[in-house]
């Protein structure tokens, strides 16, 4: 699957590992992950691409803020989790 700004990820490796994320933007092979609580939008984690994995979701950064972020990721989550 092709990662670009805009899609979630679930991060592989590190002290967030499994934990659902937005690619804000992507450079020389790092994204820059957000997920609303612990790194928001402003200040996202700079992370190796070979340490998330994609999950074919998608989500416009267009009028996104951290709440909305945190609310759309989490039910993405459920529905990831749950296979419908």
């Amino acid at each position: 699957m092709d990662i670009r700004v805009g899609s979630v990820v679930i991060s592989r490796a590190g002290h967030d590992s499994g934990r659902f994320m937005l690619v804000c933007a992507a450079e020389n092979g790092y994204f820059y992950l957000a997920d609303g609580k612990e790194r928001k939008l402003a200040f996202p984690k700079k992370k190796n691409s070979r340490h998330v994995r994609a999950t074919g979701g998608f989500i416009e950064l267009s009028g996104l803020t951290d709440k909305k972020l945190r609310q759309t990721l989490w039910a993405f989550a459920q529905e990831h989790v749950t296979g419908e």
